[in-house]
């Protein structure tokens, strides 16, 4: 039974988090952690999640729980990285959802896997979304720059960044594979006289609007022709179950910081 705790347990992905472990066989819930002002302190996990009774009691203090886990699971906004070496140093396994990291959080979490930690991060934790990302490289790499790459994501009206950390990522990728500059060739968005499009480019575009879970597409367009990858999310449910996914896969490998593609084999 693989004992985890849920960082942000009373958010929206939180509360599929708790669910669907606590409807997973092979998992148990062992802890839930909330901001320290948190109206749901205090609560039981499964009661917030609106599911049956965990007999977890949503705490704001992550230390006392390290004991009792083998992993945390953590989609919150507030503490990501503090969370993460607490749960390295206590030698438990992390997934880590949260989108929006600095270049220095991202590089800490790289240094909390040199010896003996093991990190799953991940942008977006979809089965589809992750195949989209090879299927990106590979169209990227297979039409030559003719095909001019537009990147476009749309979600919720209440999300804090943009672009997506999952459209960041397929920026990454369409770049990688084309071997473009992160830095001068990426455009995000458009306005007033901008001029001809440069071939070595690819555009940005975010979309913000009701309750839309998650879209991404990226366009390729040539002259006579144009070639659309999509993917569309129509609940979080599946960013959850990724997530187990990638708890299950700690449990069986060695040190180091993993993505979704490494937990799917892809």
């Amino acid at each position: 039974m693989i004992k985890i705790i849920v960082a942000g347990a009373a958010g929206r992905m939180g509360k599929l988090l708790v669910k669907n472990i606590l409807a997973a066989e092979d998992m148990s819930l062992t802890g839930a952690t909330e901001f320290d002002k948190s109206p749901n302190l205090g609560k039981d996990a499964g009661i917030t999640a609106g599911t049956s009774v965990a007999n977890v009691v949503i705490s704001s203090k992550l230390s006392p729980l390290l004991s009792n886990a083998d992993i945390i699971i953590d989609f919150s906004t507030g503490s990501v990285v503090e969370n993460a070496e607490l749960a390295v140093n206590a030698g438990l396994g992390v997934v880590i959802g949260t989108t929006a990291l600095s270049p220095a959080e991202k590089q800490k979490l790289k240094d909390l896997t040199a010896n003996s930690g093991k990190i799953v991060f991940a942008p977006n934790m979809s089965i589809g979304v992750n195949l989209l990302f090879s299927l990106v490289e590979k169209v990227a790499k297979t039409l030559n720059e003719n095909y001019e790459i537009e990147i476009v994501e749309m979600h919720h009206n209440q999300k804090k960044d943009a672009p997506s950390g999952t459209a960041a990522k397929l920026v990454e990728v369409a770049a990688d594979a084309r071997n473009l500059d992160m830095n001068k060739d990426i455009c995000y968005g458009r306005n007033g006289i901008t001029g001809a499009r440069p071939k070595q480019e690819i555009g940005v575009h975010a979309l913000r609007g009701g309750d839309v879970v998650g879209e991404h597409t990226v366009i390729f367009a040539a002259n006579g022709e144009r070639v659309e990858l999509t993917h569309k999310a129509s609940s979080r449910e599946t960013f959850a179950l990724g997530a187990l996914e990638a708890a299950r896969f700690l449990q069986k490998t060695g040190p180091g910081l993993y993505s979704m593609q490494d937990v799917l084999g892809l």
